[in-house]
């Protein structure tokens, strides 16, 4: 395993798994099944109503606790001080946990600024290793690297070979924000697993195109938290450190980016009404 050592020297895995969209009646198995492939960190969020699934695959997978690194989301539902802070004791109810190793703003709305109060505060008395962000875009990120106490460690966003978030990057190494991508397969999108340039490189390292998209992202220093329901699947993306891309591959990968994205712009007045409407409700 490769690791990214965050701003306040927490070790951080650059593979991970996700558990977004996996239904609660599956996501023990899912994470047991992880776990056993050798995953140590898992992400998850209060909007994706599986914590307690992952929690007790924690508590059921005999790996010690200090292996694990977890990761989960305070949702919009929960922003400001008192909320957030009671959200926080929640989620480490539903995951089985004394800690959480990273929690992060899932989006930045609402009262974002009272829930990162709440998140120092947790931070400092040692119920979370680490704190950062999501779905933040430079501007909103700089804001907040500007005047918060504690500047975020991780900022989680939209990132694959087709939306590699090059300039958004640059900010995260400048204000020392480790970059996580959700979404490193775009969902499929776009011709994704097809894709030619993908394949091409795939051949020459007798890879997949999935292997591939992962192994792009880590050399440019972005973690990744892959997300398959399938034990095969699993075995095959956490199997991308016996291999290194030359800077020939890099390049023909890199040039696949059209600065876009392919979900949603929080730049989008549409995008936005949903995601604060959404974000009403728990």
């Amino acid at each position: 395993m490769e690791y990214a050592t965050l701003s306040n020297g927490i070790k951080m895995p650059m593979l991970g798994y996700g558990v977004y969209q996996i239904p609660e009646a599956d996501t023990e198995r899912c994470v047991l099944d992880a776990i056993s492939c050798g995953y140590r960190s898992i992400d998850t969020a209060q909007a994706y109503h599986n914590e307690e699934g992952v929690g007790n695959a924690i508590e059921k997978s005999g790996v010690p606790r200090e292996e694990l690194f977890i990761t989960t989301k305070i949702w919009i539902a929960n922003a400001g001080y008192e909320k957030a802070k009671a959200s926080i004791a929640e989620s480490l109810h539903k995951l089985k946990t004394g800690y959480i190793d990273l929690l992060l703003i899932h989006q930045p709305f609402s009262d974002y600024y009272g829930t990162w109060r709440a998140m120092e505060e947790a931070y400092k008395n040692g119920q979370l290793r680490a704190i950062g962000v999501a779905n933040f875009y430079p501007d909103r990120l700089i804001d907040l690297c500007q005047f918060a106490e504690i500047a975020p460690m991780v900022n989680q966003v939209e990132t694959h070979v087709f939306q590699q978030q090059q300039t958004a990057h640059a900010i995260m190494q400048k204000y020392g924000v480790t970059h996580q991508s959700w979404g490193p397969f775009a969902e499929g999108r776009n011709g994704f697993f097809t894709n030619g340039v993908l394949n091409e490189v795939a051949a020459k390292y007798n890879k997949s195109a999935a292997q591939v998209a992962l192994r792009f992202l880590i050399q440019c220093g972005v973690v990744v938290i892959p997300k398959s329901v399938h034990k095969d699947r699993m075995v095959q993306n956490f199997d991308i450190f016996d291999f290194k891309l030359s800077d020939d591959d890099m390049a023909k990968i890199r040039a696949l980016d059209t600065g876009r994205s392919l979900f949603f712009s929080h730049y989008d007045p549409a995008t936005v009404e949903f995601l604060t409407n959404m974000g009403k409700h728990a």
